[in-house]
Parts: C-alpha cells; sequence; structure tokens
C-alpha cells in the first residue's frame, strides 16, 4: 500500500531554513505529483507547493514562493520541501501527499516550529 513518511522537521528561529523529506513507497512514484501540505492550529489544511511526475513543473502558494523550494528524486523515490526565510506564520505540521486515482494518501506529518 501507499506510505508516505516525512522527516526533517523541528524548531527553528524566523529567518532560519528546514529541509523536509518525504520518503514514498508502494506506488509507481516517478508516475505522480507529489504535493506538500500543511496545518497550523485552528486552520484547514493547505497547499503549500507541487511538483509533477518528472520534477518539470513546480508550483507555490503565495505565501512561500521566492522562499520555499520543492524537488524530487525520483531514483530515491522521495520529495524534498527546502524552506528558506522561514516566518512564525509557517509553523505547521507539513505532510506529504499523493493522488492516485482520484484518492488521497497521507503521511503523518512533521512538525514545524518558527519561533524566536
Amino acid at each position: 500500500q501507499v506510505q508516505l513518511v516525512e522527516s526533517g522537521g523541528g524548531l527553528v528561529q524566523p529567518g532560519g531554513s528546514l529541509r523536509l523529506s518525504c520518503a514514498a513507497s508502494g506506488f509507481a512514484f516517478s508516475s505522480y505529483t507529489m504535493n506538500w501540505y500543511r496545518q497550523a492550529p485552528g486552520k484547514e489544511r493547505s497547499m503549500v507547493a507541487s511538483i509533477s511526475a518528472s520534477g518539470g513543473i513546480t508550483n507555490y502558494a503565495d505565501s512561500v514562493k521566492g522562499r520555499f523550494t520543492i524537488s524530487r528524486d525520483n531514483s530515491k523515490n522521495t520529495v524534498y520541501l527546502q524552506m528558506n526565510s522561514l516566518k512564525v506564520e509557517d509553523t505547521a505540521v507539513y505532510y506529504c501527499n499523493v493522488y492516485i486515482r482520484g484518492g488521497g494518501s497521507w503521511g503523518r506529518g512533521t512538525q514545524v516550529t518558527v519561533e524566536s
């Protein structure tokens, strides 16, 4: 079955950087668009970034454009989210996601906390 395992979260000061990873298994990783979502306390889950199967097309939420970079390594079945210039408002649980045949699969998430 589909399995997504996020890692790389943690506590960082404003202006700092983190790199999230998502290791995928159980499906043809190189054939699917991969997504990162986040959910802050009291807020709905929202998409942060997406990357096409080949990696040639990326999309970002306006709030993270210019600061976050999504990438993937299809040889390692892994998708990454490089987060720079982090802000307090980036604090959230970050989830890896893939939609296969209309159904969404999610990892358990990794906590990112940005505070002084």
